[in-house]
């Protein structure tokens, strides 16, 4: 049922948002240099790789690590990047994620390649089974704000607790916390 939702809400969104994805292509575009869309590679269900694409809030000159191990992030921000992080405007690309199902509209997020601590600590907890999402329960707890052994300590609380309601619940939560920009740190 999880799929069948996650699928017929993401092609639902992606027709409804084209309009405003062309837009956001198209403002990245204008702001800096590069592409619109940053493509990275992220740990999936099983720890799995897949490419995950967002739209470039970074310089194509920023170091490829996750944004808390920056010393300032800010500084490779482009000229509308902290705009599309508040707004989470950086992220409808992963809709198609959804779509394909590398990705679910509630899961814990996907690690980078790179973050090996992240990822050893899903894996022993057994979260590493999970489809990552789009949102979950560690980010409606603090996003950008929680240190990654808290971050796990929720996905591993969203494992236990898992249904359909509850990601219903965190769906909702999403949406609150992204009309207010709560947790975002730059």
């Amino acid at each position: 049922m999880k799929r069948i939702f996650d699928f017929t809400l993401a092609a639902i969104l992606l027709a409804l948002f084209c309009i405003p994805i062309l837009l956001v292509a198209l403002l990245v575009k204008i702001t800096s240099k590069g592409p619109a869309l940053y493509w990275s590679e992220r740990v999936g269900k099983n720890n799995i790789l897949f490419s995950m694409p967002k739209f470039r809030s970074m310089r194509t000159d920023a170091p490829v690590v996750a944004t808390h191990l920056m010393a300032d992030p800010k500084q490779y921000l482009t000229p509308i990047g902290s705009l599309l992080r508040k707004s989470s405007l950086d992220e409808l690309p992963q809709l198609w994620n959804i779509l394909i199902g590398d990705m679910s509209f509630v899961g814990p997020r996907p690690a980078l390649y790179n973050q090996t601590d992240l990822m050893e600590l899903r894996t022993s907890l057994g979260v590493s089974a999970l489809t990552p999402g789009l949102t979950g329960w560690a980010q409606i707890n603090g996003r950008d704000e929680l240190p990654i052994p808290v971050k796990v300590k929720f996905d591993a609380e969203y494992l236990k607790s898992k249904s359909m309601r509850f990601d219903f619940y965190i769906l909702w939560m999403t949406f609150l916390k992204v009309i207010r920009r709560d947790g975002v740190s730059h």
